[in-house]
């Protein structure tokens, strides 16, 4: 039967467009067989002839379509999560002859798994799929069959961890079942050797993510003393992770005022010492007289010690963190009642504008380069906000947020009108430059910075602006036109060669699109048509990052490091006001 009469309408248009929404290169299923019968085929497997979709790169498929012909399309079968990974554990490969069809299913499911099933339904999924070996002898054939589904679930499992990496490393029912399948294995090794070579395999992999649990390797009773000996830890060469210093950075929010702080980037282990020093050198204020406090929600303030670590557990702040001065009063009065805002120094009217667009994307590199395939699919489906997971995520989208402010703030606390001219042009060029070394994210933040009302009310500013300038941010701004699903932009992205940084907000937007606008489940079947297309959002990450090389000077690196920004709406307008009253 042709397969299109199987064709499971999508409930919605996919959130690309035209020219991308059938970009499905991916061969056609083996295990479809155009000359059985469509419900013998199904029934064999545990799917439903129901759940048929296809998608085609050239529309549906003709009733006399060739074989050669159907060889480039995309089939999917739905079925429950159960027989989905029976059936990728059926197709998987163990040598280089995998196919590519097998391959981007199995990366389909692997990242996409969390739509329809939990992490816990998985892993016994996973043990359920390892069978005993109870009743076999090495020789039989059931035995040599029931072996090699066993190294395909180990092969399956470090693909599995490998993807996910640390996601997975805090979850106890993944440490229970990481444990459980390493004695099923060590117990296994003993009546059927041919499994050691997975065993020294499966050990590194415990070894690179889940070292504490090779320690369960003492309290295994192996029969083989010698055995016992030829599999420890000393003989491999395997050595437990020791425990290393948490380097990671993070961008902290320390407030100067009732209205605005200052976003730094830091070390988890930064000390509350080091923190202010930061903070004092920014405001060219005395760090003697200073204090670092924690602000609760109610008002009430609570002094951090300067030998306190800002980031452990026990001093997360409630609220806010703020530096005071030691009365515990605020180092800055409200901005609209700052008089010193007519003496306040532009200085990044002083720097170069090619070295600012560096250090805004080397920062963002180090930032999207943080953010794993997984966070996506956790910030989109798992809505568990700052659970851990989605951490490097979340600050790449917190400083898309702060540049905005950030170009807000440095023209609107600008008193001179010849300045706030040469403030426009200095962020014009910025964006420019961001956008030719193709990052994204800092440059549509800035356009967007500079469209904000309180800033392009500012006529006479902007008349000031010379018209090379003003063209040359016309042309910028298209880029952030959402008119036919922000085509512009998405026709500029995809001619860009990686690396490259994308404008994340558009891209979760993206996998939302399709999560809302196409249901997870039909007739209690899994819809792998939209998990396929999940996932080929997600992949976009892994199309764009690399290693990306590159300096910058302390002094560049400070005025983006370091942000004053603020995040008081009202305070903005009453500041643009100030500068230029409504007529």
């Amino acid at each position: 039967p042709s397969p299109s009469s199987f064709r499971s309408p999508i409930t919605c248009p996919l959130p690309f467009d035209d020219t991308a929404v059938a970009t499905f290169d991916v061969p056609h299923f083996r295990y479809i067989d155009e000359e059985e019968d469509e419900d013998d085929v199904l029934s064999s497997r545990g799917w439903s002839s129901s759940s048929y979709s296809v998608c085609s790169t050239e529309g549906d498929y003709q009733s006399d379509s060739s074989s050669s012909a159907v060889s480039n399309r995309y089939v999917v079968v739905s079925g429950t999560p159960h027989k989905i990974l029976e059936h990728l554990l059926s197709d998987l490969r163990l040598d280089e002859h995998q196919g590519a069809t097998e391959e981007m299913l199995l990366d389909d499911f692997l990242l996409t798994y969390l739509v329809f099933m939990s992490t816990n339904d998985l892993c016994q999924a996973l043990l359920g799929q390892y069978p005993s070996l109870a009743f076999y002898s090495p020789g039989c054939e059931e035995g040599k069959e029931a072996l090699y589904r066993k190294r395909k679930v180990l092969h399956l499992v470090s693909q599995w961890s490998s993807l996910y990496k640390d996601f997975l490393r805090e979850e106890e029912n993944v440490k229970l079942f990481m444990k459980t399948l390493y004695r099923y294995v060590l117990e296994d090794v003993y009546e059927f050797p041919t499994l050691e070579k997975d065993l020294k395999e499966f050990q590194k992999l415990l070894q690179a993510e889940w070292a504490f649990i090779l320690t369960v390797l003492s309290s295994v009773s192996l029969q083989n003393k010698a055995l016992f000996q030829q599999l420890s830890l000393k003989e491999n060469g395997i050595q437990l992770r020791g425990a290393h210093s948490d380097s990671r950075e993070v961008m902290c929010r320390v407030y100067v005022s009732s209205d605005s702080y200052l976003s730094i980037r830091v070390r988890t282990t930064v000390l509350a010492q080091e923190l202010l020093h930061i903070v004092a050198q920014r405001m060219e204020k005395p760090e003697e007289d200073m204090v670092l406090v924690a602000q609760t929600y109610s008002g009430e303030k609570r002094a951090i010690q300067p030998h306190d670590c800002i980031f452990s557990e026990s001093l997360t702040p409630p609220g806010r963190l703020m530096a005071c001065w030691k009365d515990l009063s605020e180092i800055l009065p409200p901005l609209t009642d700052c008089q010193e805002l007519a003496q306040r120094p532009t200085r990044l009217l002083g720097i170069n504008t090619w070295d600012v667009s560096v250090a805004l994307t080397n920062l963002d590199w180090s930032l999207f380069n943080s953010v794993h395939e997984q966070e996506l699919i956790y910030y989109t489906f798992s809505r568990q906000a700052s659970s851990g997971h989605t951490v490097a995520l979340e600050q790449l989208l917190q400083r898309c947020n702060e540049v905005q402010q950030w170009v807000m703030s440095e023209v609107l606390l600008c008193p001179s009108l010849g300045k706030r001219v040469q403030l426009l042009k200095k962020f014009i060029k910025i964006a420019a430059h961001c956008k030719a070394q193709r990052n994204l994210n800092s440059s549509f933040a800035i356009i967007m910075g500079l469209n904000t009302a309180a800033v392009s009310r500012l006529n006479q500013t902007w008349e000031k602006v010379p018209g090379k300038f003003k063209k040359l941010f016309s042309e910028l701004e298209l880029l952030t036109d959402p008119s036919l699903n922000h085509k512009a932009y998405r026709d500029a992205f995809r001619k860009m060669k990686p690396p490259k940084i994308p404008f994340m907000p558009l891209l979760l937007k993206d996998i939302t699109f399709i999560h809302e606008g196409n249901k997870t489940f039909h007739d209690n079947l899994v819809n792998f048509e939209k998990l396929h297309m999940i996932a080929d959002t997600v992949r976009h990450i892994r199309h764009c990052q690399t290693d990306q090389a590159g300096g910058d000077g302390p002094d560049v690196r400070a005025s983006v490091h370091y942000l004053h920004i603020i995040d008081n709406q009202q305070t903005l307008f009453e500041l643009s006001h100030r500068l230029e009253p409504r007529a």
